[in-house]
């Protein structure tokens, strides 16, 4: 999941949340709203911690460099 998804994802289960006041028989908006917005708020940090802890761990590897002499 990336950051512009789970940034989706939190606003849509706001907005169901707090914004949508009207009632559905069998389903519960505002249950719905706090699954999307839990899951956008995971989702969220999970891709800020790939972001920007992994992809420096990754980095280190890169620094090794195998370079032949011109011919």
């Amino acid at each position: 999941m990336t950051i512009g998804t789970a940034i989706v994802l939190i606003a849509t289960g706001a907005i169901l949340k707090w914004a949508v006041t009207a009632r559905v028989s069998g389903f519960d908006i505002q249950t719905a709203g706090t699954v999307l917005f839990v899951v956008g708020l995971v989702g969220l940090v999970l891709a800020l911690i790939y972001t920007f802890w992994w992809d420096r761990r990754n980095d280190a590897y890169d620094d090794h460099v195998a370079r032949r002499p011109p011919l």
